[in-house]
């Protein structure tokens, strides 16, 4: 198998305290992102997915352990280094309404990083950039606050895809979407990676979202991953009881269905606390 694109080991990030005081958000996670592959981190609000995502982007300091792109160290490297490596690693925001600059025209917002990292033919990359999230050509022209959510975030992605990066940190891309606006946008993810090979980082609280999106998909809790290995194997057969929990709480379409997963979610709430009672 070829080398991975990024490759995380034994991940710490700890914020506050000194001498190993302090809050532990990540706690020794280790996994590899191949080209062309969707990992996804799967876990609940507060899990530490997003932090991953952050240390990854330099966002976030790494206490221990290595984060390394196409094989060299990028974790807490100097911002000159850090300016190179955006280039390779770009990122997509949850929210639409705040990931872009409401005061500037579309085609300012794409040409900008283009300009920053020295890109000459801005403008004409930036209609191939329109066309390529199936854009209309005149939307250059416009500003973010005249599209709609959905739109707003092919723009986002367009704006990712600018310096054809190696690997994009999708975090929460669609949770901002309603449930339609949320499948195309999926579907124009898939397609781009299909073309152009982008291997991406899919952090999400839905199970059921990443399933139809990932290859491997590794669920998080309290800072830990918990399980990983294959998207459908993962969604569909969880062996740890915390994706048994995650996956009981996707919602689905079918009210007879829902109310048996209701039911299950009760048992293994109540067998968890009748665990926590025998050990105490």
């Amino acid at each position: 198998m070829p080398e991975p694109v990024l490759k995380v080991d034994n991940l710490v990030v700890r914020y506050g305290g000194r001498k190993g005081a302090g809050t532990t958000v990540i706690d020794d996670v280790s996994f590899d992102l191949h080209a062309g592959e969707t990992l996804s981190l799967v876990g609940e609000s507060g899990s530490g997915k997003t932090t991953i995502g952050r240390a990854v982007l330099g966002l976030a300091p790494v206490t221990a352990g290595s984060i390394t792109f196409r094989g060299e160290t990028i974790s807490n490297i100097s911002r000159a280094r850090r300016r190179k490596v955006a280039r390779d690693i770009q990122v997509i925001f949850q929210d639409p309404y705040s990931s872009l600059n409401p005061s500037m025209q579309v085609e300012d917002i794409l040409v900008e990083p283009l300009v920053a990292a020295g890109s000459e033919g801005g403008r004409t990359q930036v209609r191939e950039l329109l066309d390529a999230v199936g854009l209309p050509a005149d939307s250059g022209g416009r500003y973010p606050r005249e599209f709609s959510g959905g739109q707003r975030q092919r723009i986002a992605i367009a704006r990712a895809l600018a310096l054809d990066p190696s690997v994009i940190i999708c975090d929460e891309p669609t949770s901002a979407l309603d449930v339609t606006t949320q499948a195309r946008v999926l579907t124009l993810l898939q397609d781009i990676q299909r073309r152009t090979g982008v291997a991406y980082l899919f952090i999400s609280h839905d199970l059921g979202v990443v399933n139809e999106v990932s290859d491997r998909i590794a669920v998080l809790h309290q800072g830990r991953i918990v399980e990983i290995g294959k998207a459908h194997d993962v969604a569909t057969n969880p062996q740890h009881p915390y994706t048994r929990k995650l996956q009981m709480a996707a919602p689905v379409a079918d009210p007879k269905k829902q109310r048996i997963r209701r039911a299950k979610r009760l048992q293994l709430d109540t067998a968890e606390l009748s665990d926590l009672k025998g050990n105490s």
